[in-house]
This record gives structure tokens, sequence and C-alpha cells, in this order.
């Protein structure tokens, strides 16, 4: 039921961080705010699919 998902910047849309979350509890696609190293600053990541 958990699928692995990466994280990717909405200013550089570089794939900086993997997750896993439930697709049962959360349908939607996610979006956090973490620092991302190529910017150098705190940015939205939505989810992107892992290849």
């Amino acid at each position: 039921m958990r699928e692995l998902v990466a994280l990717a910047c909405e200013e550089c849309k570089a794939k900086n961080y993997t997750t896993d979350k439930n697709k049962k509890n959360t349908p939607s696609k996610l979006q956090l705010k973490k620092f991302c190293p190529r910017c150098g600053k705190h940015t939205l990541h939505k989810e992107t699919h892992i290849k």
C-alpha cells in the first residue's frame, strides 16, 4: 500500500528527497517545505515519480 515517491523543488526542479506515503490515506500529491541545497533556501517541494 505504501509507495516510494521523490520530492522535487518547485524553483529549480531538482529531485532532492525521497520518502514513502500511504496512497490510501493521502491520495493527493505531497507538498512539503524543505531545504533545497541547490537553491540554498527553503522552498516548496512537490511529489514526483521515481524512475
